[in-house]
């Protein structure tokens, strides 16, 4: 992800602490602890050659990419589906591999019906992309609908009208970048009619803008897209806020969170994860899984897994 990228000399002047917890968030959150509560970790895509004699096997072809990603994380946050309206024949092929294993996709809805034109011209393309998602079954998760950075509050009836028209029987996140969506009014109207709708707010946390890292939860879940820096120093104490911040909203009652890992160079993208996923299951009592990396053999042939 580009979005939000500074130059590396420019990191040790960013002021990465995240938001106080706003007050709106006390009306969403019941106060005490849901043993149901569910953590999913995950990255934008699994088809990452750098990944090969990492977390996949040696020599792993990319048709089974999917089969080996579905081993190291229980989400993912499904770029492809922003690029392409997939069938449900396709999208069956990729359900196949998570079949018996308690794994979500995550699309992101076609940029033909998000980021060209109006919103609200696009019913076609809409029915379809939906159609194609379904085909996850019960291995369907949030959707979620970015629109582009020059999508302004001046164009929210639009943008409400659309959420409207969607199906209420699956559970959308909404992704604004528009620099006016992060300021008042816009913002408290923004979040009031998310929760009306029973939709989520994305919470993206990137370097170079701070205000998408608005921390509002306009339902019991969360859906956060988190950007690194190619393991910069940063990338670990901006993880350690976000392991208390997310221990504290189990605490208070958050039903799901979604935690997404991003890097503008996706090679790294596993190693954070490790990082998170040993100090989240350490504070936080869980036991989720994550990439297990391949150990190379004497000789450098062939790869172990641990």
């Amino acid at each position: 992800m580009e979005f939000g990228r500074v130059p590396v000399n420019e990191l040790n002047n960013i002021d990465f602490s995240l938001p106080k917890e706003p007050a709106f968030n006390k009306t969403i959150l019941p106060g005490k602890k849901n043993k149901n509560a569910k953590v999913y970790v995950g990255c934008a895509k699994w088809g990452r050659p750098e990944w090969v004699g990492k977390i996949y096997p040696e020599k792993t072809k990319e048709k089974d990419f999917l089969k080996h990603y579905v081993q190291h994380y229980n989400c993912i946050e499904l770029n492809a589906t922003h690029y392409k309206i997939y069938g449900e024949r396709g999208i069956a092929k990729w359900n196949e591999q998570a079949i018996g294993k308690d794994f979500l996709f995550c699309p992101k809805m076609y940029k033909g019906v998000t980021h060209f034109g109006k919103l609200t011209d696009k019913p076609f393309l809409v029915t379809e992309f939906l159609r194609g998602v379904l085909a996850f079954k019960e291995h369907l998760g949030p959707i979620f609908v970015q629109v582009s950075d020059a999508y302004s509050p001046k164009r929210k009836e639009e943008l409400f009208a659309f959420l409207k028209s969607l199906p209420t029987d699956l559970q959308f996140f909404v992704e604004v970048r528009h620099t006016d969506w992060f300021k008042e009014p816009a913002s408290k109207e923004l979040f009031e009619t998310l929760h009306a709708l029973n939709m989520g707010a994305v919470i993206t946390d990137t370097a170079g803008r701070r205000d998408c890292a608005h921390m509002h939860l306009t339902i019991p879940k969360t859906f956060i897209r988190y950007v690194g820096n190619s393991l910069h120093p940063s990338d670990y104490t901006r993880i350690d806020a976000w392991i208390e911040r997310m221990k504290y909203w189990l605490n208070k009652g958050i039903e799901d969170i979604y935690f997404f890992m991003h890097m503008h160079d996706e090679a790294t993208s596993p190693e954070l994860t490790v990082y998170l996923v040993d100090k989240l299951n350490t504070a936080c009592g869980l036991n989720l899984i994550k990439p297990q990396f391949a150990e190379k053999k004497e000789g450098g042939q062939g790869s172990l897994f641990l």
